[in-house]
């Protein structure tokens, strides 16, 4: 299992991504043509500690993490790198697909820290999902997901909204 998670990594590394608009994350109005295009921001809480704590959460892949995924590597993000989502729900490894993205973009600074990653061959989806946090001017912290994405995989193509879901 080992070797194939390395095969699948390296390939990864050697390809494009699998769509055009790569950082379009960043800006308003997110790329048409996508079947999901989504941008919603939820608080977190306020101050500077509540702010430096999301924004570590984010950038070690923590969303991710919540969700049942695994990084490998499992290194911090940084732009340009690449990295295989791993389906570990419960920290168990189950069959499924190796889930390769490459991070296109970061941000850090005393208000506003996140990433981007995008779409590699073999990825499930074609498209791009940012996390940022954000604190505003009088101290309140929001985490904002920008998202944009159609199903690549057959079986994702399927399976329609509950794939996606």
């Amino acid at each position: 299992m080992a070797r194939d998670l390395e095969q699948v990594y390296r390939a990864a590394c050697a390809a494009g991504p699998t769509y055009a608009e790569t950082g379009a994350t960043r800006e308003d109005p997110l790329p048409a043509g996508y079947r999901l295009r989504l941008r919603r921001s939820l608080p977190v809480g306020h101050g500077a500690e509540v702010f430096e704590r999301a924004a570590a959460f984010v950038l070690d892949w923590g969303p991710q993490r919540a969700t049942g995924l695994a990084p490998h590597p499992g290194t911090p993000v940084e732009e340009g790198g690449t990295v295989l989502l791993v389906p570990r729900p419960g920290g168990l490894r189950l069959p499924g697909p190796l889930i390769p993205c490459r991070v296109v973009w970061t941000e850090r600074g005393p208000d506003r820290a996140g990433f981007a990653y995008g779409s590699l061959p073999g990825h499930p989806e074609c498209g791009e999902e940012s996390f940022t946090v954000i604190r505003d001017a009088g101290g309140a912290v929001r985490v904002e997901i920008a998202v944009f994405s159609r199903a690549a995989a057959r079986y994702t193509r399927l399976a329609g909204p509950v794939a996606r879901a």
